[in-house]
């Protein structure tokens, strides 16, 4: 086989292929059989039927179709591999002649793909990336306590309107022209959280227990999703939070301090390390940024067209769309950004480990909220662990350069990130973002009906999956 590569353009190609009919061949004997276990003809048992009988019955053209159709897509992969270019599209494919197979004679075709295009590389050493310095404000420390107590809050049955913030108990019906679709009862939820259905937070504020309102939403999920549905809510009981005092008493109680000052000061160090957190996910932004306004990386406007539209289609939207514009610009740097972290692999030669990909498959499973059994079946099942293992070791590489890189913040503080992003290219490391140290692993709302403590109250809709109605809303 022989081929040949034309550069139309620095993101697109056009391969030349030429077969000779004795490398066809085997694709034609085959093309032969699996006609002949295909088709019946008097006189002769399936796949035992001769080529000649085919070709006079069936006709050498479909055998030669068979065989062509068969035998393409391993004549082009072979061609890709020998012009070493790296396809990022399917190639669209011509036939401009096929051989006789009584005379032989040659298969030839052409294959134009869009192809990762050639660029230099930036300098990658000591790149300067300025940051945002970290601050601490009064305001955030206290937003954190305030979060605490929460924490430790109460709920007390109230006798007036709901307001937001209030926790509801209500019972909840969505049906379609009268047919009752999916309904659950006692839910709790908070008014203004937005975490269970579209118009909810619109038409609880002023309702009061024992009443009850309908509205209109379309169903979000579901057999029947998109359609309007009817849903009728109605009001157990109403409950307002009430929160602990800020004091010394309750920083023992919500923490192991002893006074508040301590646990406020505590507070701001959380808070300082959250700063921190996001400043080092920040430089790693900037870092790409400031490589891509570097790089001259042309991109192929057909991919960059097919991902419009396709992002378009999925929102339900039209070509035309003038979101297609911001879409447009997201996946023009999407693309140069990958195909400068793909460079970057390979000139630094990144390795990927074994457990360094079971790592980062774990982290999805938790970030999709999926069994990770059932998320790494899925991955490898659709054939997406290449691509795992690249994100990862574009993941790597961008450390590399960030590891070399001159961060610094605002105020000309040379940065330190060292304990963010680990010298193995994994991720920062995690921050507690919790506001206090409880050590019992509860929350510690309550409900009551006036002081007298009970239950812990049931969380949210949103967050507990028993307690959603199953509206496909």
């Amino acid at each position: 086989m022989k081929s040949a590569v034309e550069t139309l353009n620095p993101t697109r190609v056009k391969l030349t292929v030429e077969v000779p009919f004795e490398e066809l061949k085997p694709s034609l004997d085959e093309a032969y059989k699996t006609i002949g276990n295909q088709v019946t003809i008097p006189g002769f048992r399936k796949g035992k039927i001769p080529p000649r009988i085919i070709d006079q019955r069936i006709g050498r053209g479909a055998v030669l179709e068979e065989a062509v159709n068969n035998a393409l897509p391993g004549f082009y992969s072979q061609a890709v591999e020998e012009s070493s270019i790296r396809p990022l599209s399917n190639p669209e494919v011509d036939v401009t002649e096929v051989p006789d197979p009584a005379a032989g004679g040659d298969l030839k075709f052409t294959a134009e793909v869009d192809v990762r295009p050639e660029f230099e590389l930036p300098d990658l050493d000591g790149v300067d990336v300025t940051v945002d310095d970290v601050e601490v404000s009064d305001e955030q420390v206290e937003e954190r306590l305030t979060s605490l107590r929460e924490r430790f809050g109460s709920l007390k049955t109230v006798d007036r309107p709901a307001a937001e913030g209030d926790f509801l108990s209500i019972d909840l019906k969505a049906s379609i022209d009268g047919d009752e679709i999916d309904s659950v009862q006692g839910v709790s939820y908070q008014v203004g959280s937005g975490e269970m259905l579209a118009g909810m937070d619109d038409v609880l504020p002023g309702m009061s227990a024992g009443e009850t309102t309908t509205y209109n939403t379309p169903l979000a999920g579901g057999d029947r999703a998109g359609e309007d549905s009817l849903v009728t809510i109605t009001v157990q009981s109403v409950k307002e939070r009430e929160l602990p005092e800020a004091d010394d008493e309750f920083a023992q109680l919500a923490s192991e301090f002893d006074t508040l000052d301590e646990l406020k000061a505590s507070l701001r160090d959380q808070a300082g390390e959250v700063a921190r957190y996001q400043q080092g996910l920040q430089a790693r932004e900037r870092l790409l940024d400031v490589l891509l306004e570097k790089a001259d990386i042309p991109i192929a406007e057909k991919l960059i067209e097919n991902e419009v539209k396709q992002h378009l289609a999925n929102e339900g939207k039209e070509e035309d769309d003038p979101h297609g514009v911001e879409v447009a610009e997201e996946a023009r740097k999407a693309f140069k950004a990958q195909m400068l972290l793909d460079a970057i692999v390979e000139k630094h030669e990144v390795q990927v480990s074994q457990q360094e990909l079971i790592e980062y498959l774990l982290a999805s499973a938790q970030q999709y909220r999926m069994d990770p059994n059932e998320f790494i079946g899925a991955v490898d099942k659709a054939g997406q662990i290449p691509q795992m293992v690249a994100e990862v070791s574009r993941r790597k590489a961008l450390a590399v350069v960030l590891e070399a890189a001159q961060i610094k913040d605002a105020s000309g503080n040379t940065i330190n990130l060292d304990d963010l992003f680990p010298k193995d290219g994994g991720e920062p490391l995690e921050i507690d973002e919790h506001a206090g140290h409880d050590h019992s692993g509860h929350d510690h709302d309550h409900d009551h009906e006036g002081h007298d403590h009970g239950a812990p109250v049931e969380p949210s809709g949103a967050n507990n999956p028993a307690a959603l109605p199953n509206l496909s809303i």
